[in-house]
């Protein structure tokens, strides 16, 4: 499989974890325990598989390059993460 292939692929994964990631501090806030864990579940797994893969498959410049993409990645997820409206039940009551 060609580079950009890979670099593709890490750049979605990228997306993908930072978006769980920010969902997970969003659940955490809103204290939804079985979804904050999901997510922080999911969060762990995306990103270590990510980054064995650019550690094992990739080697010199081309790591650096991989990583700088999956890092751009993880911007977009941040940004679609905090544009997701979610409605959460108000279980607490201040």
């Amino acid at each position: 499989k060609s580079m950009d292939f890979y670099l593709f692929l890490y750049f979605i994964a990228g997306i993908v974890q930072d978006f769980l990631l920010t969902l997970n501090w969003r659940f955490i806030v809103k204290e939804n325990i079985p979804l904050a864990v999901l997510t922080s579940f999911l969060t762990t797994v995306v990103s270590f598989l990510v980054l064995y893969n650019i550690l094992t498959r990739l080697v010199g410049e081309r790591s650096l390059l991989a990583i700088i993409v999956y890092s751009a990645g993880i911007g977009g997820g941040t940004f679609f993460g905090m544009k997701l409206k979610i409605s959460f039940k108000d279980s607490k009551k201040s």
